[in-house]
């Protein structure tokens, strides 16, 4: 623990090396760059952070600080170790982020309110989950770089065989790719045996097939070494992720950030489909 503590005013006293990030981008450009380093905590923070933009702008330090797992004195010493006098500081660095989105703060801010009194709690539930994915979707769509796309789909148009890598809430992405891929003509392999062979059956990977792996936070352990193995067999990997701290990101070749909004708690896979369907038509026209 004192260890630990150790860290953390290390990192408060590093925070004058460096002038105060501008904007979102040049705060995330940062932490890529590896310039700070973070103890274990801080880095945590971080992670949240780049995953979970709204939730930092909108959030309290203790809402925030419970989501992360973190406490809440360790929020300002993260603002303080990349440049921020404080938190409410790094916060209006997130805030600005959504100002240049179309619906404005104050929209974002507030739930839409029922419009009777006797809305029905599935009305609800159904206008939450709606307006969730759609928030996903526009995210991506604003933030997606479309030639990585195009280069995601050559790489994986290149391929005699795709491995299509996911577990718990990612798979059914991956069988929907599954599907769609078979029914335009390209070989894949769903991963995910309930026997228990993925192992065995990514060892007939070579750097002449490709894979495909999704995962998010918690990122789940199986994929993680599916991943992995197949990455270390020089197999090209795309990934779709939820933040450049992801471990998924360090051994891919190309790799898109996918964050997915929530609505009590469940989060959509509607940027997640939107962009799993882009890449396997894309794939299917390229490999024409």
């Amino acid at each position: 623990m004192q260890a630990d503590d150790a860290a953390l005013q290390g990192a408060g006293r590093r925070e004058m090396e460096w002038p105060a990030p501008e904007d979102f981008q040049s705060l995330r450009d940062l932490l890529i760059s590896g310039r700070v380093r973070l103890p274990k905590r801080l880095a945590q923070v971080a992670t949240f952070a780049m995953a979970h933009p709204d939730d930092v702008a909108f959030g309290t330090v203790a809402s925030i600080a419970e989501r992360a797992e973190v406490q809440p004195s360790t929020l300002v010493r993260f603002s303080q170790a990349v440049g921020f006098n404080g938190f409410s500081d790094l916060q209006a660095l997130f805030r600005d982020r959504l100002r240049v989105k179309v619906s404005t703060y104050e929209d974002r801010l507030l739930p839409r309110q029922p419009e009777t009194a006797t809305r029905s709690k599935s009305a609800e539930y159904f206008d939450g989950f709606c307006q969730a994915s759609a928030r996903s979707i526009g995210m991506l769509h604003d933030s997606v770089d479309v030639s990585a796309i195009e280069r995601a789909a050559e790489c994986l148009a290149s391929a005699d065989t795709i491995y299509l890598i996911a577990q718990r809430r990612s798979f059914p992405i991956t069988a929907y790719m599954n599907y769609a891929f078979s029914k335009l003509g390209v070989k894949t392999v769903l991963v995910g045996s309930a026997a228990g062979t993925d192992a065995e059956t990514l060892a007939f990977a070579t750097p002449k097939d490709a894979a495909i792996a999704i995962s998010f936070t918690p990122y789940a352990p199986a994929t993680l070494a599916c991943a992995r193995q197949v990455a270390q067999a020089g197999v090209p990997l795309v990934v779709m992720t939820d933040s450049p701290f992801s471990p998924l990101a360090s051994d891919s070749v190309i790799w898109f950030e996918v964050v997915e909004a929530d609505f009590q708690g469940f989060r959509s896979l509607a940027a997640t489909m939107a962009l799993a369907m882009t890449l396997t038509v894309a794939v299917a026209e390229a490999r024409r």
